[in-house]
């Protein structure tokens, strides 16, 4: 049967006679019989990927590129006039993740899976998610982001676990979603509670948060700015690490395995410090199955690798001893006993799991006991070794290692940029898509002008298509030809937003004294702010203000153009990334653990504006330094600066006319009459009196490099040239070369 015999089968009319809904129905039952033809083979052992994110994105288009069916269903669907981007539209986002961490595990299970590695992922099933981002006078307000109604990705099981806190215990339901890869299926394992209410949640995502049993798994990231929020955080990780570690057990015992060799059946890979508690639970439950502790500890340090994904110590999670032993008592004397032990070793404060002010350190826990703790980016690994996790590093130099980021390149090419996709194809074949390193091979066609002439072609049709999208859904009209300079990432003081919007309101006033750019300007702005993080919103208020301002001002608006897209999700960042022409990476040096935007638009052919920051370093070695604009302190120049603290903000603000004249302008007549003096002072305040990830000192770096980048975009074919050598040299950071990585170093499944 072909394919389009299937499809008008599953649709029960022919093709042309469809609706997009119908059709949309047809191809998730097409799915599903591709799907079932797939024979899974179980192999002796088995990875258990374990992350209170997934930020999955839509399914179906990424089901049809693994099943290896999505080239021709586009087309069979082009030849009636139907088009496959407008159907996959209508599917529901999963609310899983927010940011890199979220979309890095789901790009790691697409990869697992499309690698033939046996590995599933373990999370928790929320309700909202993070929240949904709505603009409002100029201001981000949340409301709940109820996605579950309607979903056609998950599958609910009869499987359930008791996990015991001390003050009840709650039962938990699994349900699964189905990572496709080429040849296997894995799961993706989310659990519930079925007591759980989403109609305790208001408009504004207030709620009880001490009524557990109904709130749980209603959030991701739960508020923590009061008892309250901090205490529903652990019952939810707990919850997670629980049903993870009653999970794994099941299905070794059900594979053939003992307990006593569980280590040689299950391998768990923590991302990041919030699913932590898998480590004691482990414990816990293999001693109440009768195993001794000290057998237990040696059997879970064999299992659990920890990956680190942050170098701000304000991250590194750390509990109050208190509320753990409230919270899930066992646990707790399973801690203290982990923490007894390493300190009978070690003298040094600093390694030691309870601190003196009672804190439980959950990063030290995991790199006690675990047998890997990996970094995800050259540069941060480094960082780990030498100096914030030096200590460690000194007594298990062995367990440390580097596994840089990687992205689905099916998904970040094929699925969101179809006609870079099919260009490639055309000018070196369709085996890239089994090996994306195999991309170097474009550099060839570095100086032929026709190549050249195309890849402009098809980022101008990409930057049209985003237009039309955001017209539709914001109703903003905006300039294809202009300049896309787009930072999309989460909204975090370090990713620093400010210095971006520092630099528009300088153009802005430039261009009110007469000084124009070559070219216009679109400033592509998309981010959440978490909730109690007021600076954060400070900045998306700024931003908006800023926004709202030039829309206003024509003599402005036909040269400069700030948009901040509402409700920044993965359907966007599809869309955005393929008609970026400046990619945004301006952390300040020695923060951004890795980043994974940096290699998106990197692979759809933007040029990077960055420090030399996460993975910026390995995009820099690749390229050269003539296809990146490198600007800013080194990680060394700034971690010696934290050292001496010596950085006086005002200083800058004083003895630098730009950067006052910018800072002032936050407080100017005409952004207060659309803002809220409140919070545009407080801003102001906060940069002139604090600035601690050092806007002021790069920003004139950050002013000249960005305004060299426009200058030389206007040269077409030297910019495109630029352009070809990074899609060129984005092969590395395939997500398929980093599992492949992970399971040679760490995992070891056949």
């Amino acid at each position: 049967m072909t394919l389009s015999q299937r499809l008008e089968k599953n649709c029960n009319k022919l093709i042309y006679d469809c609706t997009d809904e119908e059709l949309f129905c047809g191809i998730l039952k097409t799915i599903d019989e591709l799907k079932n033809e797939i024979k899974t083979k179980d192999e002796k052992k088995k990875l258990y990927y374990i992350s209170a994110e997934f930020l999955i994105g839509k399914l179906m288009e990424s089901n049809l590129i693994n099943l290896g069916v999505y080239h021709d269903m586009r087309q069979i669907l082009s030849e009636y006039g139907k088009d496959l981007s407008k159907i996959t539209e209508l599917e529901i986002e999963p609310s899983l993740g927010n940011g890199g961490l979220g979309r890095l595990a789901s790009c790691f299970l697409d990869s697992i899976a499309y690698t033939g590695i046996d590995g599933d992922g373990v999370g928790l099933l929320y309700h909202c998610g993070l929240f949904k981002q709505v603009f409002k006078e100029n201001k981000q307000f949340e409301t709940p982001n109820l996605w579950l109604g309607d979903n056609t990705v998950l599958n609910k099981t009869d499987i359930s676990y008791t996990v015991p806190f001390g003050d009840m215990t709650l039962k938990s339901r699994l349900y699964t979603i189905d990572i496709i890869g080429k040849d296997r299926i894995n799961k993706l394992n989310l659990f519930d509670i079925e007591t759980v209410d989403e109609k305790i949640v208001t408009d504004d995502i207030r709620y009880d948060k001490a009524d557990i049993r109904r709130n749980l798994t209603l959030f991701l990231y739960p508020d923590d700015s009061d008892e309250a929020g901090r205490r529903l955080r652990l019952y939810q990780e707990y919850f997670m690490a629980s049903n993870g570690a009653q999970l794994i057990i099941d299905e070794t015992l059900r594979r053939g395995g003992r307990l006593e060799d569980l280590a040689d059946y299950a391998v768990v890979q923590i991302n990041d410090t919030h699913p932590s508690l898998i480590i004691p639970e482990l414990i816990r439950l293999l001693c109440e199955r009768g195993m001794d502790m000290d057998t237990s500890i040696k059997i879970v340090e064999k299992m659990c690798a920890y990956t680190n994904h942050t170098i701000l110590a304000e991250a590194l999670e750390k509990w109050e001893a208190k509320t753990i032993q409230d919270i899930i008592p066992e646990i707790y004397e399973i801690i203290k006993e982990l923490d007894a032990r390493k300190k009978s070793e070690c003298a040094d404060k600093s390694l030691h799991i309870i601190d003196d002010n009672s804190l439980v350190h959950m990063a030290r826990m995991d790199i006690h006991y675990s047998f890997s703790v990996n970094g995800v980016a050259a540069l941060h690994t480094e960082i780990l070794k030498k100096s914030e996790l030096n200590d460690f590093y000194k007594i298990y130099p062995e367990k440390f290692n580097n596994k840089t980021n990687g992205i689905s390149m099916r998904r970040w090419l094929t699925g969101a940029n179809p006609r870079l996709d099919g260009f490639i194809e055309e000018l070196i074949g369709r085996d890239f898509r089994n090996d994306y390193e195999k991309l170097k091979s474009l550099e060839r066609y570095k100086d032929d002008n026709r190549v050249l002439s195309k890849l402009l072609e098809i980022k101008a049709e990409n930057k049209a298509d985003l237009c039309d999208y955001i017209k539709e859904k914001q109703g903003i009209d905006l300039d294809p030809n202009s300049v896309f300079d787009v930072q999309i990432k989460r909204l975090h003081e370090y990713k620093r937003q400010q210095m971006n919007v520092l630099y528009l309101i300088t153009k802005y006033l430039d261009i009110k004294r007469g000084i124009l750019p070559k070219r216009p300007i679109t400033a592509i702005f998309g981010a959440k702010a978490a909730p109690a993080y007021t600076i954060a919103k400070d900045i998306i208020h700024l931003i908006l203000c800023i926004e709202e301002l030039i829309e206003k001002d024509k003599a402005v608006s036909e040269h400069l153009r700030v948009v901040m897209v509402e409700n920044y999700n993965v359907t966007w960042a599809e869309k955005i990334i393929p008609a970026s022409d400046i990619s945004e990476q301006i952390s300040l040096a020695s923060k951004e653990a890795s980043g994974t935007g940096n290699m998106k638009m990197m692979l759809n052919g933007a040029l990077t504006l960055g420090t030399m920051d996460g993975a910026n370093i390995e995009i820099s070695s690749l390229v050269g330094e003539d296809n990146i604009y490198i600007f800013g302190k080194s990680s060394d120049e700034v971690i010696e600066c934290y050292k001496k603290n010596n950085y006086k903000p005002y200083d800058y603000y004083e003895k630098d006319a730009r950067i006052k004249e910018a800072v002032d302008f936050i407080t100017d007549k005409d952004i207060l009459a659309l803002g809220d003096k409140e919070s545009l002072t407080r801003l102001k305040n906060e940069l002139i009196k604090k600035d601690y990830f050092m806007t002021f000192p790069d920003f004139e770096d950050y002013y000249s490099t960005k305004d060299k980048m426009l200058s030389d975009y206007e040269n077409r074919m030297g910019w495109a040239k630029q352009s070809l050598v990074n899609i060129a040299n984005s092969g590395y950071f395939s997500s398929d070369r980093t599992i492949r990585e992970y399971n040679s170093d760490i995992w070891r499944i056949v």
